[in-house]
């Protein structure tokens, strides 16, 4: 069964039956993540720790897939699964468990899954990781179960750029009319140019972080980086850790800011991804900006306070239950509860207490 809310749609107001059946597409490597917390500290060399809290999950692209499909997107992935049991149980949970759906993605015999093991301690992430390249896929394809040489027509595609090189997939989604998000991470090359990510031209909206676009645009403040990112892309969104988040939209000439929430982070992993995940429904669902970056950084709240990447990720259930809990608290600013009261017109009664718990600290078990 689904983790996702199927009483929450967000676009069923916007929904005609011309639309495309998929709202997100996007695709990349999936690892199996397993995931320790309760640490005291980082492990020290020739030691062993013993961890409070374990957990294991689908991971790397899978982090974005599940926060898109917790929060009523239809999801289509397309990515690599190994024919070991780690593939397998990812593939499940994946298709049974968020109901995303695979049939873009493919089997690869002989294939095993690429492992992160990341260890949470003190707010922050220490994390190893194993794996091979997937084989390409002419010769590999389980029979059933075919690779796409071009994206399924889809309102939105979320990709993330490196830098010199180019996917052809980006520019045949935002040619299909595709909304084409994008984020980026370290550049390893240390040469932060801009015009080394050439598919940066297909995007709607493009998400770095501060440090990310500071460096990409040569400034010294955040706010002035995404003004001169949104002279390459309609919509500069530039997190800001702590802060919050800025965002400049171009082709409406406006700019938004809104501060982060205050929470106990438990493990960041995944954050970045559900923060795009909570932006791309916002604007899907045609919100205002400042109601896009209040989303996305209340889900990325959320998602910190649990462990692991798609283990973490929110869904409607977690959003009302923390807006029922957090108006009860007497110690509330009466003018930041406010900034989300756009809120009240989304969300279900809901009766669960928050914080909610969806961590199983196992592969899985027989049946």
């Amino acid at each position: 069964m689904s983790t996702a809310d199927p009483a929450i749609d967000p676009l069923l107001g916007l929904r005609a039956p011309q639309d495309p059946a998929c709202d997100v597409f996007l695709t990349g490597t999936v690892f199996l993540d397993i995931i320790f917390t309760g640490l005291d500290s980082a492990p020290v060399r020739g030691t062993e720790s013993w961890a409070r809290g374990m957990g294991s999950s689908p991971g790397g692209v899978a982090n974005m897939a599940t926060a898109l499909a917790r929060l009523g997107l239809h999801t289509s992935l397309a990515a690599a699964f190994g024919d070991d049991h780690y593939g397998e149980y990812c593939w499940d949970a994946l298709e049974q468990g968020e109901d995303i759906d695979l049939s873009m993605s493919r089997t690869v015999p002989g294939w095993h899954s690429p492992v992160t093991v990341s260890m949470a301690y003190e707010g922050e992430r220490t994390m190893v990781s194993h794996g091979h390249e997937a084989p390409a896929p002419a010769a590999t394809v389980t029979p059933g179960r075919t690779f796409p040489r071009c994206p399924p027509r889809a309102r939105a595609a979320v990709a993330s750029l490196t830098p010199g090189r180019s996917e052809p997939w980006v520019a045949g989604a935002a040619r299909s009319g595709a909304m084409v998000f994008a984020d980026v991470g370290w550049d390893e090359t240390g040469r932060w140019d801009l015009d080394a990510l050439p598919d940066l031209g297909h995007c709607l909206a493009f998400l770095p972080n501060a440090e990310e676009a500071m460096r990409y645009t040569r400034t010294d403040c955040p706010r002035a980086a995404a003004h001169a990112l949104a002279e390459r892309v309609p919509l500069a969104v530039v997190t800001l850790g702590a802060e919050g988040a800025y965002a400049v939209d171009r082709e409406a000439g406006t700019a938004a800011e809104v501060p982060a929430i205050e929470v106990e982070a438990l493990d960041p992993t995944g954050a970045g991804d559900v923060f795009v995940a909570g932006f791309v429904t916002g604007t899907l669902a045609a919100w205002p900006l400042a109601d896009r970056l209040a989303f996305a950084g209340l889900t990325a709240a959320l998602s910190v306070q649990e462990f692991g990447g798609s283990l973490s990720a929110p869904g409607w259930a977690e959003i009302a239950g923390w807006w029922q809990q957090v108006r009860t608290c007497a110690d509330q600013d009466p003018a930041a509860l406010e900034r989300y009261a756009f809120l009240d017109e989304l969300l279900p009664a809901t009766s669960r207490p928050w914080p909610l718990r969806r961590a199983v600290p196992t592969i899985g078990f027989r049946q």
